[in-house]
């Protein structure tokens, strides 16, 4: 009886105990909780339309450590992971006091430490409480925070846990900041090699950085492969065929793409993980490319900006702020596919636009391009040269000045303005002014973005959309009416679309239209096809003048090798709308045969132009052209009149080109009598015999 209450004295004592001691513990680890939260910070990411990461920002402690979890990790990883580090993760609770006794016992028989017993879940405690000593209290205070961390998360939570904040050298820490920084891809395929380098690494991460420490990291992965466990993993055979394989030889940049944007995203979603845009990183990696590559060909201090859009949704695919970001003599920083600068003649469609919806012109109807005054503005050609009669369609195409001025004075600069609010676009025009006609050759403010998403609703049939990111704004189709008639915009889909490409450049079936900015500030080049639009920016972003800069020699290849690099198809353009076609300048009715206005400011069908007449060399001159050499130089046609494009004839042989200018040149055979003889686009000649001496 005596030993029954003895029994149940000390079973009561015991009960007592190991209450009063789970209570205590539970106290201490509510009191204590292991700093989970120290894991749980990590690099701020912004990514393209697909998830794909554009670009990282390191920690507020400087280290890359992007998210993931055992979903986006190579499955053979993490069975090697844990057949290498903890075989019985699934089974302990924290602590393996199996392979404790058996790193004890071979510590006191050896002598010296032959194998650890550090379970995944106490290296996670070790890495979010780092300690310098490795004492015994050091070791039992890892196994307790262990413990609270197994109370708190599941198995594959510590897994997660472990794969972001595992160090892997230098300011690397999770596989995936590893994977991308030594083998440039993603975790989520991992050949056998790479996967037993990265179980490798976190253990002595400085001491077997690859870059550094090849030969420690090639003996360190050996040692991987070469476990039991691990080869049960990974097959027979394939350690001794990864043994082979290279260690990376140098750390690899983590994806620094769209870095303008990436900065505006940051600012604007501080508090966000991860930020999303509408760019497509193939697209944007393959422009920042040709920008840089661009810029440096046209000169030391010049930049490029590039932007692409989808017509039909208003979503930006890419968009290149500068050519280097991180080049200073460039001023890379400088966003200036959001910077306002003068668009030179890319307005000019629009103008040609509202002439067409008002029925005001033609395709073929002819307009002046020689000197006008309108009331103290006169306008004058990038070349300094005058076509005099042209076609609308020739006009554009060449983007004659004098003509569009002519247009813009007809339909009037407030109206013009009024179409571009209905895209939400603002020009930014001289303090204090009203719009003027100068609005048709540059003379107001405008960023490539806004070009882009103004010639955004000429690719979408009229129908004005918003381009929007995903950071600065959304993308969406305006609800609103459209910017023109659809018969005005076929006719300048049209028209742009029969503008030659740039030398060495093929036909992308493309409508597109080129500017450059006085004093050779800027140049522009915009074109789109039945979706997409790409608007291309070259210049200084101080401003300066760049020699020889200019829409189409500078610009317009670097759109068309856009398209080309983008690699999206080309869209067809819509087919004309029903009663709509270019009709040929006899098929005109008469109001539209030609363009002018009467002093009154009335529209009238004036007079043509006059029949051509050669004024040198005038009949019957002799001219010597004959040199010291004894060879002859060539002589200088020129007439007045007619209208463009003249055809030249030497004794009835055409010259090799027809012309635009009233101006050209002929290399005689020979000396002697010649006939020289002049046909403008009406039919009327004029000729002159001259003899050559």
């Amino acid at each position: 009886m005596i030993r029954w209450r003895a029994f149940i004295s000390g079973f009561f004592v015991a009960a007592v105990l190991t209450a009063a001691c789970v209570y205590t513990l539970n106290r201490l680890d509510h009191a204590y909780p292991p700093p989970l939260q120290n894991a749980r910070i990590v690099s701020q990411e912004v990514l393209d339309r697909d998830g794909k990461l554009l670009r990282a920002f390191a920690t507020p402690q400087g280290r890359w450590r992007l998210h993931t979890d055992a979903t986006e990790v190579d499955p053979q990883f993490i069975n090697m992971l844990v057949a290498y580090e903890d075989q019985r993760f699934f089974d302990h609770g924290g602590v393996d006091f199996q392979a404790l006794g058996r790193a004890a016992w071979q510590l006191l028989t050896n002598g010296r430490i032959v194998s650890g017993a550090s379970t995944l879940s106490m290296q996670v405690a070790r890495l979010i409480e780092p300690r310098t000593d490795r004492s015994l209290s050091a070791k039992f205070l890892q196994m307790v925070r262990a413990w609270q961390i197994e109370r708190r998360l599941t198995k594959p939570e510590i897994i997660d846990l472990y794969l972001n904040i595992a160090p892997y050298g230098g300011n690397l820490e999770g596989v995936r900041a590893a994977s991308l920084a030594w083998f440039g891809k993603e975790p989520k395929r991992l050949d056998t090699t790479e996967a037993a380098l990265l179980v490798s690494l976190p253990q002595l991460p400085e001491k077997r950085r690859p870059d550094r420490f090849p030969t420690a990291a090639k003996e360190a992965r050996e040692r991987v492969l070469q476990r039991l466990a691990v080869s049960r993993v990974v097959g027979e055979g394939e350690a001794a065929r990864a043994a082979v394989a290279a260690i990376p030889a140098k750390r690899i940049d983590l994806p620094s793409y769209a870095p303008h944007l990436a900065q505006a995203a940051r600012v604007r979603f501080p508090q966000s993980l991860t930020i999303g845009s509408t760019l497509r990183l193939p697209v944007q990696k393959e422009l920042e490319e040709l920008a840089q590559r661009s810029a440096k060909k046209l000169g030391d201090k010049v930049s490029v900006a590039i932007v692409m859009a989808d017509s039909t949704t208003g979503e930006i695919v890419a968009e290149v702020g500068s050519s280097d970001f991180l080049d200073s003599n460039r001023r890379g920083w400088v966003e200036m596919s959001r910077a306002v600068r003068s668009p030179g003649s890319t307005l000019k469609p629009f103008i040609y636009g509202l002439a067409f919806e008002n029925g005001l012109i033609a395709q073929e109807t002819v307009i002046e391009d020689r000197p006008a005054d309108f009331s103290g503005y006169r306008p004058r050609n990038f070349d300094m040269q005058y076509q005099g009669d042209v076609s609308v369609r020739q006009a554009l195409q060449l983007s004659l000045n004098v003509p569009a001025v002519r247009l813009l004075d007809a339909v009037s600069p407030a109206a013009l303005m009024v179409r571009f609010r209905r895209a939400s676009v603002k020009l930014t025009l001289p303090k204090a002014e009203a719009p003027g006609l100068a609005i048709a050759l540059g003379g107001a403010g405008l960023s490539l973005v806004d070009l882009v998403q103004l010639y955004a609703a000429l690719a979408n049939s009229g129908q004005p959309v918003q381009l929007g990111d995903g950071v600065r704004g959304k993308p969406q189709i305006l609800d609103v009416d459209p910017l023109f008639s659809k018969a005005a915009i076929w006719n300048i889909s049209d028209v742009l679309s029969g503008v030659l490409p740039p030398l060495g450049m093929k036909q992308r079936g493309i409508a597109y239209k080129t500017g450059t900015s006085y004093g050779y500030r800027d140049a522009w080049s915009v074109g789109f096809d039945g979706r997409y639009v790409i608007g291309v920016w070259a210049g200084r972003a101080d401003n300066g003048s760049v020699p020889g800069l200019a829409g189409y020699v500078s610009a317009a290849p670097i759109l068309f090798e856009a398209f080309t690099k983008s690699g999206v198809a080309i869209t067809p353009f819509p087919p004309a709308p029903a009663g709509t076609s270019r009709l040929a300048y006899k098929d005109l009715p008469a109001n539209q045969r030609r363009f002018s206005v009467t002093s009154s400011g009335l529209l009238s069908a004036s007079r043509r132009e006059p029949s051509p007449q050669i004024v040198y060399p005038p009949e019957g001159a002799r001219i010597e052209l004959s040199s010291q050499s004894g060879d002859l130089s060539p002589l200088v046609l020129k007439l007045q009149g007619g209208r463009a494009p003249f055809h030249w004839l030497a004794n009835g042989k055409p010259l090799p080109e027809p012309s635009r200018r009233r101006s050209s040149e002929w290399l005689p055979e020979g000396q002697g009598f010649s006939t020289l003889t002049v046909i403008d686009a009406d039919g009327r000649a004029s000729s002159v015999r001259i003899f050559v001496e």
